[in-house]
């Protein structure tokens, strides 16, 4: 009870924004889709297509960071879909403003705090957990084991670790984890994750 209470008084104002700010945001997209000619459910079911779009992109771009699938600086498909759906929905929002600084000012302003609210959801989502440090785990050994055994055989607590990594992996993709995805996630050298994997694999 203490735990959810702990929760609820962190995130609780994030949802809590994220639910006013995307009402105050859809709202404008639905009402500049029906003075375009989108009348009827057809307005609701824009709105609904382009809030949930950014949603989906953001949560996609979180997934590629954490599986490595984009390599650094490059711009994936998320990240472009991401920036269209602010872009139109921006847009919505300026077109029902009154053509003043101020009327676009906080016309975009329900706009901008759902994408904020979404952004940190998908920030606190995406954090490390509290596990120990695999990278500390691996160089903590006993001083008398013999040099080769060291190079060979991974530390047991950053297999386990590993373990709970790839089943992890196993259960959100349906698939075994690779050795980019392993290596990106813990932090460690190509041969390492290859010898993780390997051990994880013919165990």
């Amino acid at each position: 009870m203490r735990r959810f209470a702990c929760w609820l008084a962190d995130t609780g104002p994030v949802l809590v924004l994220a639910v006013i700010a995307g009402a105050g945001s859809f709202t404008h997209i639905r009402d500049t889709a029906a003075d375009h000619g989108q009348t009827g459910w057809m307005s609701w079911a824009v709105a609904v297509c382009i809030d949930l779009t950014c949603v989906m992109a953001a949560r996609e771009r979180q997934r590629d960071k954490k599986t490595g699938r984009v390599r650094q600086g490059r711009i994936s498909w998320p990240i472009l879909v991401l920036a269209g759906g602010i872009v139109l929905s921006l847009a919505a929002n300026l077109a029902q403003a009154e053509p003043t600084v101020w009327g676009w000012i906080t016309a975009a302003t329900p706009a901008g705090a759902f994408l904020v609210a979404v952004s940190m959801l998908e920030r606190r989502a995406a954090g490390p957990r509290p596990e120990p440090s695999p990278v500390a785990v691996s160089v903590l050994k006993t001083e008398d084991e013999p040099q080769d055994e060291r190079e060979n055989a991974p530390a047991p607590a950053l297999l386990d670790y590993a373990r709970r990594v790839a089943e992890e992996h196993h259960a959100k993709h349906g698939k075994p984890i690779t050795r980019d995805a392993l290596r990106s996630h813990l932090g460690v050298s190509n041969q390492l994750a290859s010898d993780l994997l390997h051990t994880l694999r013919t165990a």
